[in-house]
């Protein structure tokens, strides 16, 4: 089994969010939320902030903890094909500056700010779900429940 801590960001502004089109090493692509694995040593607080720069281009700042998520992914769907524990903590965030580009070495080909309404019809991460659940609900214990995967949603 393979464990992963990541922070993300969730970025709403004008009924829209912003996502970035991860692409992978084998050309398929999906929406996710800005964010990204924890370093070791790294606060998650200082890692999204890190990330949403990396990713996008643009400088943040944390509003607030949203929550945290905690999935096990099974290996026959897992893409490393062994089964896979990934725990996510959702920040609120907003733009400070910047402007929206390609991530220069990284697996991020664009970020776009979304209308939510349009979300549902796009091929996406779970974990884009889960940020719109946190931040519509923002629940006092900061645990959202499962978000269902199939059809447009990946893990």
């Amino acid at each position: 089994m393979s464990f992963r801590l990541a922070a993300y960001a969730v970025c709403i502004e004008d009924g829209r969010v912003l996502l970035a089109r991860h692409v992978s090493p084998m050309g398929e692509s999906h929406w996710t939320l800005p964010g990204g694995r924890v370093e070791h040593g790294e606060d998650p607080f200082d890692t999204v902030i890190r990330e949403v720069a990396e990713e996008t281009g643009c400088d943040a700042a944390v509003e607030r903890l949203l929550g945290v998520d905690s999935r096990v992914i099974p290996a026959d769907v897992a893409r490393a094909g062994t089964e896979h524990q990934n725990v996510g903590i959702f920040y609120r965030i907003r733009i400070t500056g910047g402007r929206l580009r390609p991530e220069p070495v990284g697996e991020i080909a664009e970020s776009i700010w979304t209308p939510i309404a349009d979300v549902a019809c796009l091929c996406r991460s779970s974990l884009v779900d889960v940020g719109l659940a946190l931040a519509q609900t923002v629940p006092a214990t900061g645990h959202v429940a499962p978000v269902p995967v199939g059809g447009l949603i990946q893990h």
